[in-house]
């Protein structure tokens, strides 16, 4: 099982810098692909952003959304995220050294939750934190 982090999710449907070799790698995985409820939220986030700053319009972002959810029915199992799993994710910001941001660490708790063995992102910080906590990160 491999835990997919919203900056992936954002590159499959958007166009990003790492779009083709993320869907590259999508393409070619045959693994289970899981992610917390949370990624609903913060890739909404990420298209309000996108389009606050003139990446995307309005419809471009209603494209983009729709293409979201066919992949979240078709491809990505969303798992709820329970209050432990809150409590694990605090834990992780609580410790400076993780450098971690509350959703990041949230993703990085769901998927040890998950006990997933890999983690497909873009973000570094949350590559770094994973992989101390034996969960591999995924290369593109």
């Amino acid at each position: 099982m491999i835990y997919v982090d919203t900056s992936v999710l954002v590159a499959l449907c958007a166009p990003e810098p790492m779009t083709a070799a993320v869907a590259r790698w999508h393409a070619s995985t045959d693994e289970e692909l899981i992610s917390g409820t949370w990624c609903v939220t913060e890739f909404a986030s990420a298209l309000g952003i996108k389009q606050r700053t003139g990446q995307l319009t309005r419809e471009q972002a209603a494209s983009v959304w729709r293409a979201f959810e066919r992949m979240c029915a078709a491809d990505l199992q969303l798992t709820p995220i329970e209050p432990p799993v809150f409590y694990q994710a605090a834990l992780l910001t609580l410790d400076a050294s993780t450098g971690l941001r509350a959703g990041d660490a949230l993703h990085l708790a769901t998927a040890l939750g998950c006990k997933a063995k890999s983690i497909a992102t873009l973000d570094t910080l949350l590559a770094t934190n994973s992989k101390k906590r034996k969960i591999k990160p995924v290369e593109f």
